[in-house]
């Protein structure tokens, strides 16, 4: 990659420095990618980046000791926090809540975006804020009574939306240009729970500003250019959404990876560093689900493929907002977004169904097919209700005969290497199935996903004091693997998950 010589007027963050960001990721100085982008630095930017072109050049020069001298790395928080064993899943969870707050100073020179409130970060290596995490880590904090903590992440949300116009991946610098899934109206929803239908009047201008981010550009579509930012148009003239990132670059915190990638598919490197941010925005970073050959990463091409899970996240938003324009007397506004949400509802049973295979599959527009691979996005339409219940009942049946196992749901049925496919389980989309399920009244499967998957967390949470980001749902189970860095403890998304279905367990309701 090139970048000018000579050093920026001002540089901003870490990643911006070009060739000494370069020279550090690439030669793997951390070992972990994210690490640098993180650091602190201990003086000005670009003093140290004069600094780096005035001495890398010399023949005793030292890159590792260099970044040492100039730069802080991140620290473990509560580094001192022990789990006691004679604590349940529950009581851990409970205390770990504060572990995993973090208050909302960035720090001068730090790649953090500022945020009002203390939040609520995943743990490990995620030393930020997530935004479709959230949602999740939100069902614990219900469950725990700590609606001082799901305010904070609503209200910070609503930030970043006011300051940015949409809501990043995480709060971090080198995350703007992609989101992640749209859930700002599930955790909205949430509030609501606990505070009164008002939450939704009170949030109403940051939802609608949401919609418009993922809706950019939809007036331009035409079918000789049926695609711009995150909308695409199909032949009957629907517009549905994909993924996508504003940048073709590699991503900061994956540096080296994304570029020993670029090299080795034969993709364009602009091309598939799309394609990468794009599925990082999906939050299935990374899956066979985004592969045109399934055991192929360089075959990755997320931008072609239109998801079922983000249209049907889309749709709920186009109904809450609906809905809430209703509340407040604004019929035009309701009605022009009812219609919105009608035509989608209408696009994703006509395109993402599957009546062979009785499952919703996402869809090439390239090829103008469905995509082949099984996955657990499919759960999306019975989660929002969306789903014909002959439809839910047929999903039903595939997910018990090919997804269910001992330990939870496998969330693809394909084993690539790729964290998000088997034989990994993933909390959110154990939740996003289990709910779905006793939407269409399917009790006796969602006890067995309900089941299988709080065992798996307690037998693990048994063995090792800590909840997992991800767990292998096969045979013995246990952590889970695969992916570009080794699974996290922690984990807000678990936590949340963990404590919303556990009840069930003690004879309680969801």
């Amino acid at each position: 990659m090139m970048y000018a010589s000579e050093p920026p007027v001002s540089i901003q963050h870490i990643h911006e420095l070009g060739p000494l960001f370069e020279a550090v990721q690439m030669q793997a100085i951390y070992a972990d990618g994210k690490t640098f982008p993180d650091c602190l630095p201990k003086g000005d930017l670009t003093t140290i980046l004069a600094l780096y072109e005035e001495e890398h050049g010399q023949p005793d020069f030292d890159l590792r000791a260099f970044a040492a001298r100039h730069f802080d790395e991140p620290t473990a928080q509560q580094t001192d926090y022990q789990s006691d064993p004679n604590r349940s899943a529950q009581e851990h969870i409970a205390a770990l809540w504060d572990v995993l707050t973090r208050q909302p100073d960035a720090g001068q020179g730090s790649s953090l975006l500022p945020l009002a409130h203390p939040y609520i970060v995943p743990g490990g290596r995620f030393r930020e804020i997530y935004y479709w995490d959230s949602y999740f880590t939100m069902l614990g904090l219900q469950r725990s009574g700590r609606g001082d903590l799901m305010q904070n992440m609503v209200d910070n949300f609503a930030q970043l939306i006011a300051q940015i116009g949409y809501i990043p991946n995480g709060n971090r610098a080198y995350y703007l240009g992609r989101s992640q899934p749209p859930f700002f109206a599930g955790m909205v929803g949430l509030l609501a729970e606990e505070k009164g239908a008002t939450i939704w009047e009170q949030y109403l201008p940051h939802l609608e500003r949401e919609y418009a981010f993922w809706m950019r550009g939809h007036d331009l579509l035409t079918p000789a250019h049926p695609a711009l930012h995150r909308v695409v148009l199909l032949p009957d003239g629907a517009i549905l959404n994909r993924y996508w990132d504003e940048n073709a670059t590699p991503r900061p915190e994956s540096y080296r990876e994304d570029v020993e990638l670029a090299h080795a598919s034969g993709q364009p490197p602009e091309t598939i560093y799309r394609h990468i941010r794009a599925a990082a925005e999906s939050g299935w970073d990374f899956s066979s689900r985004w592969f045109a050959d399934a055991d192929e990463f360089g075959s990755i091409h997320t931008t072609d493929i239109v998801p079922i899970d983000l249209n049907c996240l889309l749709w709920f938003l186009e109904k809450k907002l609906a809905e809430t324009f209703e509340s407040i007397g604004q019929e035009i506004s309701a009605e022009r977004y009812y219609a919105a949400a009608m035509l989608r509802a209408d696009a994703i049973q006509q395109y993402f169904w599957n009546e062979t295979a009785g499952f919703y599959f996402d869809l090439d527009v390239k090829t103008g097919a469905q995509t082949p691979h099984y996955t657990l996005a499919a759960l999306f339409p019975l989660f929002f209700s969306l789903a014909p219940a002959a439809d839910a009942e047929r999903v039903a049946n595939v997910v018990e005969h090919k997804f269910l196992q001992t330990g939870g749901l496998s969330t693809t049925l394909h084993r690539s290497g790729q964290q998000w496919d088997a034989p990994n389980g993933w909390a959110p989309l154990q939740w996003i199935t289990y709910r779905g399920l006793l939407h269409y009244d399917l009790h006796r499967l969602a006890a067995a996903v309900q089941t299988n998957w709080v065992n798996t967390c307690q037998k693990t949470y048994a063995e090792t004091g800590k909840m997992m980001e991800k767990y292998n749902v096969f045979g013995e189970g246990g952590a889970g693997g695969g992916g570009e860095y080794p699974n996290q403890d922690g984990f807000g998304w678990t936590n949340g998950v963990f404590l919303a279905m556990a009840p069930l367990t003690n004879g309680s309701t969801s």
